[in-house]
């Protein structure tokens, strides 16, 4: 299949988003509705859950939902409070050498992703990264150079809490340094098990486990796959070969020093590169952030797409993947 990779800028909440929201309308709600209506939280529960936890974002949200009609579908959805399961996989590592290098891959259904490279400058602060239902992220980096990445956790356990791509946008928005990023991550409240990287630009780093039912673990490992301190649930590890994509970065770091290049490159060749299209787990992109040029470059086999905070090109891309069917790009 093929899907349309677009660079979007919009400086404040407006028409770029308003018409990426309407495109997309359907699928965010059905996919909010999935698991039934029941049990998702109100309008008013959702907005006073920001009031309580982000109140920094309270402004930015209440633009986004006038954007996008105000309806209240629309403004739950866009809470990320509270939302249906995020089950990816991923994977992400720190270079190991001198300049600071994030690289990830992004692991999940080619059906459930925008497919958009968002840069903003909401409330005078330039954010630039990887969207997920517009107002979240799925990677990202801020005109302080901090630079943020996600995995799924490996756990079942949910809870009261937010979407882990809002807490993303969120630590973008508000946080300039790695101890303003421990102190969100710590206290801010997710729905399920994540696994967070932050690197700044003077190669300082962090990986946060977070989950729903236990406090937020600091840890100062360069690698995250699907799983925290240890395996929890078993047949997902296996499914998503966490264990195995763990220890082969592991051993990367461990091995004599290679190039930045030579170690992005491993990211786009198994075993970390995946082709299970038809499990929801193939690799969507890989993304390589570099927070001293305040520059990323979204990668696949054969192709690179480079984007820079500065100076953001607003563009397009058509990206082929492989048919799970018989493995050849389509």
């Amino acid at each position: 299949m093929r899907l349309k990779f677009r660079a979007v800028q919009e400086t404040e909440p407006g028409q770029k988003l308003a018409g990426l929201f309407s495109e997309y309308r359907t699928a965010y709600l059905d996919w909010w509705a999935g698991e039934g209506l029941s049990g998702r939280p109100t309008y008013s529960e959702c907005r006073r859950a920001l009031l309580t936890h982000m109140p920094e974002m309270v402004g930015l949200y209440d633009k986004l939902c006038a954007s996008v009609g105000g309806g209240d579908m629309e403004s739950r959805f866009l809470s990320f409070f509270c939302p249906p399961r995020y089950l990816a996989g991923c994977s992400q590592a720190i270079w190991p050498g001198k300049e600071p290098l994030l690289v990830r891959n992004y692991d999940y259904n080619p059906l459930a992703f925008d497919a958009v490279f968002l840069k903003t400058g909401w409330d005078g602060r330039d954010v630039m990264g990887t969207s997920d239902g517009l107002f979240g992220l799925l990677d990202g980096m801020n005109d302080a150079g901090l630079t943020v990445s996600l995995t799924f956790g490996g756990r079942r356990a949910m809870g009261d809490g937010f979407g882990v791509p809002l807490i993303l946008r969120y630590l973008l928005q508000v946080c300039s340094t790695i101890e303003e990023a421990k102190d969100v991550l710590r206290r801010v409240p997710s729905h399920m098990s994540y696994n967070v990287t932050v690197l700044d630009r003077d190669r300082n780093y962090f990986t946060a486990f977070l989950a729903p039912d236990r406090p937020t673990l600091i840890t100062h490992a360069a690698v995250a796959t699907n799983h925290q301190e240890r395996v929890e649930w078993a047949s997902h590890a296996r499914l998503t070969a966490s264990v195995e994509r763990e220890r082969f970065l592991l051993q990367r770091l461990t091995l004599h020093p290679e190039t930045k290049e030579k170690f992005v490159g491993t990211f786009l060749k198994p075993p970390l590169y995946s082709l299970a299209f038809d499990k929801g787990f193939g690799t969507l992109y890989t993304a390589a952030y570099h927070p001293d040029e305040l520059s990323v470059e979204l990668l696949w086999p054969g192709r690179t797409w480079q984007k820079n905070l500065d100076c953001f090109e607003a563009d397009q891309w058509l990206i082929g993947y492989p048919d799970h069917k018989n493995q050849h790009a389509v």
